[in-house]
């Protein structure tokens, strides 16, 4: 064991991760690649180092990519201007359409492209305009509020 775990074991070890992960990628194996190119680079400033507190090393670099780095780049990956990329609701936000159905206690329909949505809002007329302002992913509902006229969408 001790053979392995020096930096070129560490080194070649990550590589071997990093290349796993293009093959078959999750964005986990990365993480734990990073850990062990890290891990190497600890070993090659401290070469005296004893293979159980390497492994030690090795777990805490990981956990802390793992559980660090990975849900900040998850978190700027869903801020960014494909945000709504596979999220048909939200991709709906901010648009104007024109009520299929009334708004009658809240409740109507809309016509956006080929699929007729379900509305909350307040009471509105068929044929109203109406902007989409949010959604209720768990009844599929567009929260919608009566479009402002033109001259005040400046």
């Amino acid at each position: 064991m001790e053979a392995f775990l020096d930096q070129y074991g560490w080194w070649s070890l990550g590589l071997l991760l990093l290349i796993a992960e293009m093959i078959a990628p999750g964005i986990f194996l990365m993480w734990l690649g990073l850990a062990a190119l890290l891990t190497g680079g600890v070993d090659w400033l401290f070469p005296q180092l004893a293979w159980h507190w390497q492994l030690i090393v090795f777990a805490a670099f990981a956990a802390a990519l793992v559980f660090g780095l990975r849900p900040l780049l998850s978190a700027e990956e869903n801020e960014g201007p494909d945000s709504t990329l596979n999220r048909r609701l939200h991709a709906l936000i901010g648009r104007a359409a024109t009520l299929e159905k009334p708004i009658v206690n809240g409740r109507g329909e809309v016509r956006i492209g080929d699929t007729i949505w379900r509305v909350s809002g307040p009471d509105l007329p068929a044929g109203a305009t109406i902007t989409v302002t949010g959604v209720n992913e768990r009844d599929l509902t567009l929260r919608v509020e009566k479009a402002a006229p033109p001259s005040a969408r400046k």
